[in-house]
């Protein structure tokens, strides 16, 4: 069993550290949110005072932060970066879903360092979070990947290794920008149904019988009623917020101009589900975009 740093401990990294634990990992925690640590410290793990106290004595660095820039920010801080303080051959995993060019910066200069560094972006939601199911899609080399996919497997049911480091990130915006026109094309769809009175139920039936048919229509149906568990049937909470999706089409969009790839429909999803969280659906599940297309909008 390894000793783990885990930081960042929010809807995903939370659940994710907490399988972990169940594991028989040593884990330390640290995270801004002291009930976040309070949570893991009840199911046992470790609480540091600080980023730097949690990673001193750990053979494993898992990160799951917001944003690129606090990535960046985390390990290679001129200052506080555990740059400083991680011992020789730390194996990073950054599980952060963030842009390449970030992710490719942070490996060189880690790996450079004497570290060891993946970029491993999740795909499954906070129910694979806690499932244990999640998919995770690696950038790095061969060895490095390696030595993460065991830790990988205690938190992930699918482990891909995508390619170098930054790989991970790329695959991962290119399922999320798919997943998102999917979600609005189901939507879009089912409320075209309902307007000339078809049942949304049969007609997701019919659907995924047919050529229609997609994971959205299968696991996470965008119309309320139709599914059990499902954040539409629960008022559009919990699940994977708008907002998220809108970063991640952000980084889509970003990734496809430094490419010169074409992306109108990632683009069209972009400006639909930026228009949906300024009108104050931000904090709602991503299958709320079915409202938009609603004549009873909420």
């Amino acid at each position: 069993m390894a000793n783990i740093a885990f930081i960042g401990l929010g809807n995903m990294g939370g659940p994710m550290a907490a399988n972990l634990i169940q594991s028989g990992h040593k884990v330390t925690v640290f995270d801004l949110s002291e009930s976040a640590m309070s949570t893991l410290v009840e199911q046992g793990a470790q609480q540091a005072n600080t980023a730097a106290d949690a990673v001193k004595h750990a053979d494993v660095v898992v990160s799951m932060l917001p944003a690129g820039k606090h990535v960046e920010s985390l390990y290679l801080d001129d200052s506080n970066g555990l740059k400083h303080v991680m011992g020789a051959g730390t194996l990073v995993i950054d599980s952060s879903t963030i842009d390449s060019a970030t992710a490719q910066r942070v490996g060189k200069y880690l790996n450079a360092a004497g570290f060891g560094f993946v970029d491993a972006p999740v795909s499954g939601g906070v129910a694979g979070a806690a499932a244990g199911t999640l998919t995770f899609i690696v950038g790095g080399c061969h060895n490095h990947f390696e030595q993460a996919k065991p830790i990988l497997e205690n938190m992930g049911k699918n482990i891909f290794h995508a390619g170098e480091v930054g790989a991970g990130q790329v695959a991962k915006i290119c399922n999320n920008m798919l997943l998102s026109v999917l979600m609005a094309g189901t939507s879009e769809a089912l409320q075209l149904a309902i307007d000339n009175g078809l049942d949304p139920a049969v007609m997701s039936d019919i659907m995924l019988q047919s050529s229609g048919r997609n994971w959205t229509l299968e696991l996470y149906n965008p119309c309320p009623d139709v599914m059990p568990n499902v954040p539409s049937s629960n008022d559009y909470k919990g699940g994977f917020m708008v907002d998220l999706m809108r970063k991640d089409l952000g980084l889509a969009m970003e990734t496809s101009l430094q490419s010169q790839s074409t992306t109108p429909m990632g683009a069209l999803a972009q400006s639909l589900f930026s228009f949906h969280s300024a009108n104050g659906h931000g904090q709602k599940d991503f299958s709320s975009i079915f409202e938009m297309f609603s004549k009873n909008k909420s």
